[in-house]
């Protein structure tokens, strides 16, 4: 595998970061998760614009400029056999010679990109996943893409510790997000995921099925979900960017609607699998 370090492409087990940098010490920085489709990062755009997000929130300069990064990732996409990938780069305040919570003066942020082979399953294999329902455990700025994930970590956990493959998160008895997911649900036919705000991540992925579905005169809207409208819920879904739509089939072991994928789920599936194929053939950004 080759990676992208501090402007040099090498091989992964050639690159190496400092021990004082603050991203190993602290958390201090931000992560982007790309998926490409034959050789071609998805939504690019949108994901550099969160990245942009990210960072102004942490008052950290981006190192790159959309075109620069543009370029490195194709770079990296074809030296890593181009297909079907998954990006994912990070950028740290960079090293200090001292450990202290305060922002280095003069630190050069520490820029890494590396791209894995994503492993497409066939659209009509997906099955659907459990999900358990949690407090959500968080800071208050999940807006923000940070690396400090160990609270995501923990809940995901607690999900895995419970047979299930998600957790669900709840603040106040609302739904926030999902542990590494935004969550959609279909109450009479309308579509309802949380809008956005600081209390969880702007997926890329869930701004695309909002779109399919306004698109498509799906009813959706961007609006709060009470615990008891998710536990009464006609479908469930988790959305991300590697993930794409994934149907939640049983939420605390109770079935989700009869327990199978249901038919708002079907469309929005054939919808996303559509413009993918669009975008693969160059008929969509």
């Amino acid at each position: 595998m080759t990676v992208y370090l501090n402007g040099e492409f090498l091989p992964v087990d050639e690159a190496k970061v400092s021990v004082l940098d603050r991203g190993f010490l602290f958390g201090d920085g931000i992560y982007e998760v790309i998926p490409v489709y034959g050789g071609r990062p998805f939504r690019l755009a949108h994901h550099l614009g969160r990245l942009d997000h990210s960072l102004e929130a942490i008052h950290l300069a981006n190192p790159l400029d959309h075109r620069q990064w543009q370029g490195v990732l194709q770079e990296l996409v074809q030296r890593n056999g181009a297909g079907d990938q998954s990006l994912y780069l990070q950028i740290t305040r960079g090293s200090a010679t001292t450990r202290d919570h305060a922002f280095p003066r003069d630190a050069i942020p520490t820029v890494f990109a590396m791209s894995t082979r994503l492993e497409s399953k066939p659209a009509d294999s997906v099955t659907g996943l459990n999900a358990v329902a949690v407090e959500d455990i968080r800071w208050k700025w999940c807006h923000i893409k940070a690396i400090a994930l160990l609270p995501n970590i923990l809940m995901r956990q607690q999900a895995v510790a419970q047979g299930a493959e998600e957790a669900i998160m709840l603040r106040d008895h609302f739904v926030t997000e999902g542990a590494a997911s935004n969550i959609f649900i279909v109450n009479h036919g309308v579509v309802i995921t949380p809008p956005k705000s600081n209390l969880l991540l702007p997926g890329v992925t869930r701004d695309l099925v909002v779109e399919l579905c306004h698109s498509s005169a799906i009813p959706c809207v961007e609006g709060a979900i009470s615990e008891q409208q998710l536990r009464a819920a006609d479908e469930i879904w988790v959305t991300s960017s590697t993930r794409e739509i994934v149907p939640v089939l049983r939420l605390d072991g109770v079935p989700v609607g009869n327990g199978h994928p249901g038919p708002l789920w079907h469309r929005l599936r054939d919808l996303y699998q559509e413009y993918k194929q669009a975008f693969r053939e160059g008929r969509t950004d």
